[in-house]
């Protein structure tokens, strides 16, 4: 009885777990997605200074 109680948390905490995991790698692709934005924004924008001369 008990190993079956236990192999049932050990399978909730797993899923657990890949689902942290899943979350997580969804959210850095997101970051990055947005942080790429910004750089080709920035990187469109005239550049000031002496480089136009």
């Amino acid at each position: 009885m008990l190993s079956i109680i236990l192999t049932w948390i050990g399978a909730i905490l797993g899923i657990a777990v890949l689902l942290a995991m899943a979350f997580g790698a969804f959210v850095l692709d997101f970051d990055d997605t947005r942080g790429r934005r910004e750089r080709d924004e920035q990187s469109q924008q005239p550049q000031r200074g002496c480089e136009q001369r």
